[in-house]
């Protein structure tokens, strides 16, 4: 079980990593084609990259059918990766169409909001908010003024658009950790980048202009954000879920901001004023307590009743 969670974590940081670094990738990207191109153009080669890895599974697999008796039904899975392809492709779209406009680092401090609106949702699923959650969400509130709210009280577009994806990042947590422990891995992250990538083109086709030219001009960053961030990263994501608390869980992927402004300034040489920085570290704390768990609840419980 020991060995279980701690492959479950190193799977995670490594997903964190992979993460932070493509908001770089992902705003280079986009410097010769559209959003939601380059969006479809990253799950389409994602969801292409699976298919050998699924298949190589496949064989090693063959004689241990027994263990797959732990896996759900069909229709859990077709359900799973249909829930999780349309939250990530809202998610995805908002934080690219976001990364226009603002920088890669502020973009990935917004985006880790998304941690702290997990437990938040959780209301919905009768799950009860502690009082710590609801210490993190002020203190997210007040680090998210610093970092974007500029003089006259104003957000810029951006720094908005990206905000709203957050929703969509909260809700596919809430799904990959409800859908994970019951269905194979690989074959819910092929589905869901599948779903991702025919929504990201029908939204390609309708408000931008593809051209083959223009792609090739991206392809680096295509490719990386394609095979590495879609193929290995979200799927890393699913599988180290699978043996990990969800509380630990969040507090790894989090980290993918502190790997966004690293990336953002190391390759873009994007700089932050001290507000801003202030604002990055508040927004950090905010995340860390919102997911710590609460030291009168044993672990069983928290991960049954309490987020």
């Amino acid at each position: 079980m020991k060995d279980t969670s701690m492959r479950g974590e190193l799977l995670l940081t490594i997903t964190a990593i992979i993460w932070g670094t493509s908001f770089v990738a992902q705003r280079v990207g986009m410097d010769y084609i559209g959003p939601f191109t380059f969006t479809a153009t990253r799950f389409l080669i994602g969801t292409l990259s699976l298919i050998p890895i699924i298949l190589i599974m496949g064989r090693l697999n063959k004689n241990k059918q027994k263990d797959h008796t732990r896996f759900g039904t069909k229709k859990d899975l077709l359900i799973g990766g249909l829930a999780c392809g349309v939250a990530l492709f809202f998610g995805i779209s908002f934080q690219q169409a976001g990364l226009v406009y603002t920088t890669a680092g502020k973009a990935g401090f917004i985006t880790a909001l998304y941690i702290v609106l997990v437990p938040l949702l959780g209301i919905f699923l009768h799950k009860k908010v502690s009082k710590r959650v609801w210490i993190g969400v002020a203190l997210a509130v007040v680090g998210l003024y610093l970092l974007c709210i500029t003089e006259g009280f104003k957000i810029s577009k951006g720094d908005f658009i990206v905000l709203c994806g957050t929703v969509f990042w909260a809700s596919h947590i809430l799904i990959i950790d409800h859908f994970a422990p019951k269905v194979d891995g690989l074959k819910m992250s092929f589905i869901q980048f599948f779903v991702a990538s025919i929504l990201s083109l029908v939204a390609a086709l309708s408000v931008e202009t593809i051209k083959l030219s223009s792609i090739l001009d991206s392809a680096g960053p295509i490719l990386y954000t394609g095979i590495v961030v879609v193929g290995i990263a979200y799927t890393f994501q699913i599988l180290g879920q699978k043996g990990t608390n969800p509380t630990v869980s969040a507090i790894i992927l989090s980290m993918e901001s502190v790997f966004a402004v690293l990336s953002g300034m190391v390759l873009l040489g994007e700089s932050m004023a001290l507000k801003e920085i202030i604002g990055c570290v508040i927004m950090f704390i905010a995340v860390i307590i919102a997911q710590l768990p609460s030291r009168k609840e044993p672990v069983i419980r928290e991960k049954k009743n309490v987020i």
